[in-house]
């Protein structure tokens, strides 16, 4: 079927309970891949995502774990493997935002940022990569931010952590390529919110073109995309869905 280009599949997406994560989780379940729900410890949120895909004819289950703690992240693999026989896809989504001057940040303030964002990405593509090398259409991606590439103020940890998720997939696309595993960064401009979805957030370097920010059915759909069939000669990318905040 045209529209169930990603039958078969299978992807992990951590931070997958909400926001972009969950709208990831229903557009890879829309093209027929069975979806790993990860969340950090709200199950309710990950079953309620699992419970509306499966609603729509499709294969998905929950995974509590927190992507800092590798056993966790093994056995969220592992139960995976158990599940589905299988692991073509991740996506790691999962992250902390937060704003505090430089002066008033302290060590564990930018840990827990850091873990997250970057240290979370190295234990999944760690607890998965057997399972993806054994894929004929193994993908990553990993979610960057328009920070990374902006900066901005008081966000520190966040600007650190998310330029350092543009070289971790560079890298990582150069080291995977003999095995034809695509890696990507795909990122996201700022999200409206919920309640004011045709409004600009206020900050300093937000200024889309198209004239509202992003909400995260703008994103989904190109992860679904950089996985697919048709993103097979598509490696070491950056991919921005920014509305025309920035070139490039």
């Amino acid at each position: 079927m045209p529209d169930q280009e990603l039958a078969g599949r299978v992807a992990v997406i951590t931070g997958a309970g909400r926001s972009i994560g969950r709208a990831m989780a229903l557009e890879l379940a829309a093209g027929g891949a069975a979806v790993v729900v990860n969340v950090r410890s709200n199950r309710a949120e990950a079953e309620a995502v699992v419970k509306e895909i499966e609603g729509k004819g499709g294969q998905a289950m929950a995974a509590i774990a927190d992507v800092t703690d590798a056993p966790a992240v093994e056995a969220m693999a592992k139960a995976a493997l158990q599940k589905f026989g299988r692991i073509d896809y991740l996506i790691n989504n999962a992250a902390l935002r937060g704003e505090k001057a430089i002066e008033h940040m302290t060590f564990e303030d930018w840990r827990k940022v850091i873990g997250v964002t970057l240290d979370g990405a190295f234990h999944c593509v760690k607890a998965c990569l057997g399972a993806i090398k054994q894929s004929d259409a193994g993908s990553i991606i990993n979610v960057g931010g328009l920070t990374g590439a902006m900066g901005a103020p008081d966000r520190l940890h966040v600007v650190t952590a998310k330029a350092g998720i543009a070289g971790f997939t560079r890298g990582l696309a150069m080291e995977l390529s003999p095995h034809k595993i695509t890696v990507n960064t795909l990122v996201p401009a700022m999200l409206a919110k919920p309640d004011k979805p045709h409004e600009i957030p206020a900050h300093p370097i937000y200024r889309p073109l198209l004239g509202r920010a992003a909400w995260p059915t703008d994103i989904a759909p190109l992860a679904r995309f950089l996985v697919g069939p048709g993103a097979r000669y598509i490696t070491g990318q950056l991919v921005n869905v920014n509305g025309g905040t920035y070139f490039g």
